[in-house]
């Protein structure tokens, strides 16, 4: 479990990270997402040790990564951006030589299994560096599972690769989510959405969204809702209108049955709204035959909360 609380960090002047909180915990993936200069790597290098934080508190699994260090770096999995490799061993000489450096005890069969789960065991006598950049980047996750952590930072694991092999990333990553803390951080928000159960996205050092993939659309104010239902959209329209509540609402649809699209600028389409619009309908004597949330895919949360269109920078 990774545990993030009022996270602030300074750089002179210049407040890189401005009291962020969230948590990550066990069976999850959770993408940090944002914009360049929204903190995500200063927040990764802070949970991986590497940096130091100004104010606040980092835990993983518990344990405070500023004053249990050692206890921190067993439990955690790191792969960076660009993680070096030894292009000269092969494969299995490779990982056997990670193993050793990390003290793993049992090294033969905690070397079987990172091959299998990685899917390596084909290549596990090639040369590093006559291996593809997806094989390569497998090798690297696997040396990063070798003392089999229970947390794991990604950092843009699937950078430079071709659609087959992010697919294969892709499916590795969510295989290990369900067993261990995963933060995955990416640029490619339909990546981050394929593989994540939650996003944390990060503006100007700030947490602008932190919401289950799920429940984006509940989240945000660009989803919508539709309902369909039998009667008159007059009624109807009166009977949404007098709840008072900001909506925007919309026909779309007369036969067979009237369709609206019913918007809130303000404070989305959450459960609360739903359940107010569904009262209001029925107490008019409408019968709902149909309502669904709408929109707001992570592009459009992202869009929409940092002012950057398409892929994360």
């Amino acid at each position: 479990m990774i545990e993030v609380r009022d996270l602030v960090k300074h750089f002179g002047a210049h407040r890189a990270v401005d009291g962020v909180s969230f948590e990550a915990r066990g069976g999850q993936v959770v993408s940090l997402l944002g914009p360049n200069g929204a903190g995500k790597t200063t927040i990764m290098r802070i949970l991986t040790g590497l940096s130091a934080p100004t104010a606040g508190v980092v835990r993983l699994d518990g344990h405070r990564v500023t004053a249990d260090s050692r206890v921190v770096r067993r439990r955690l999995g790191y792969l960076p951006e660009h993680a070096a490799l030894y292009g000269e061993m092969r494969v299995e000489e490779y990982l056997a030589y990670r193993a050793a450096l990390k003290g793993v005890a049992r090294r033969g069969p905690r070397i079987e299994h990172v091959l299998e789960t990685c899917d390596l065991v084909d290549v596990r006598r090639r040369i590093i560096g006559q291996l593809s950049k997806g094989y390569r980047q497998r090798v690297s996750l696997a040396a990063v599972l070798l003392h089999d952590p229970s947390v794991l930072v990604l950092d843009e694991p699937t950078v430079g690769l071709d659609p087959l092999q992010i697919r294969a990333i892709r499916r590795l990553v969510r295989t290990l989510g369900r067993e261990n803390t995963v933060l995955f951080s990416t640029h490619i928000l339909a990546e981050a959405e394929a593989v994540s159960d939650r996003v944390v996205i990060l503006q100007r050092g700030r947490v602008a969204l932190d919401a289950p993939v799920a429940e984006i659309s509940e989240r945000t104010a660009i989803g919508w809702l539709e309902i369909e239902l039998l009667g008159e959209a007059h009624t109807a329209l009166a009977a949404l209108d007098a709840l008072a509540a900001g909506l925007e609402v919309e026909q779309i649809a007369y036969q067979p049955a009237v369709r609206l699209r019913i918007r809130r600028p303000r404070g989305g389409i959450d459960v609360e709204m739903r359940a107010a619009v569904s009262r209001a309908v029925a107490a008019a004597g409408l019968d709902i035959v149909g309502m669904q949330v709408c929109g707001a895919s992570l592009e459009d949360a992202f869009a929409d909360l940092t002012g950057v269109e398409g892929e994360a920078a």
